[in-house]
């Protein structure tokens, strides 16, 4: 059973940067698709980003491409998403999760628990 832990949220100025990690355990994460997706207060959960374990090709939103990076260290079996030019808009509960297909977007077959991330002066 593949288990994902985020870490890496907390409180940010507009404008700041925060790096959130996804921790993979029970399986290697080599051909796994890890998405990235956010929930904030009285909307729909949304996917963001997406890395795939096939070709390792990256996708973006477009209200984050630019700003956001998504990477994976296999080695560690993590990945990460690093965060640049937060905005105001940017706060939510941000989760990851993992396809057993490789493929983007992740139909996230496996969660992890949310970390949240806040911006504000």
């Amino acid at each position: 059973q593949l288990q994902l832990v985020e870490s890496g949220g907390g409180l940010v100025q507009p404008g700041g940067s925060l790096r959130l990690s996804c921790a993979v355990s029970g399986s290697t994460l080599d051909y796994y698709a890890i998405g990235w997706f956010r929930q904030a207060p009285g909307k729909e959960r949304e996917g963001i980003s997406c890395i795939s374990g096939r070709d390792g090709k990256k996708y973006y939103v477009d209200s984050v491409r630019g700003r956001f990076t998504i990477s994976r260290d296999n080695a560690k079996n993590t990945v990460y998403l690093q965060m640049n030019s937060l905005k105001p808009e940017d706060p939510a509960v941000y989760y990851c999760a993992a396809d057993s297909s490789g493929w983007c977007p992740a139909e996230g077959h496996y969660w992890g628990q949310g970390t949240q991330v806040t911006v504000s002066s």
